[in-house]
């Protein structure tokens, strides 16, 4: 069980650190006239962006709950 839980960690934190790069990038690929945009309606990079950080949210969370158990687990073990 220790085993599963380690490799569902791993990749916890892997797609957290590819979320957490592709939000960066889709943040530094924003231009000036989006930022200034008078519509007011939320350009697609920004909307992007905040799918990103909002996934990067998501993984980190479940990584500190895998950690959690993990540490459950050995202190009932």
């Amino acid at each position: 069980m220790n085993i599963i839980l380690v490799i569902a960690l791993v990749l916890a934190m892997a797609a957290t650190l590819f979320a957490l790069v592709r939000g960066i990038i889709a943040f530094l690929q924003t231009t000036k006239e989006q930022l200034n945009a008078p519509d007011g309606t939320p350009s697609p990079s920004s909307l992007k962006q905040n799918k990103m950080m909002m996934n990067r949210i998501l993984f980190q969370a479940a990584a500190v709950i895998i950690v959690a158990i993990l540490l459950l687990m050995k202190g009932n073990g």
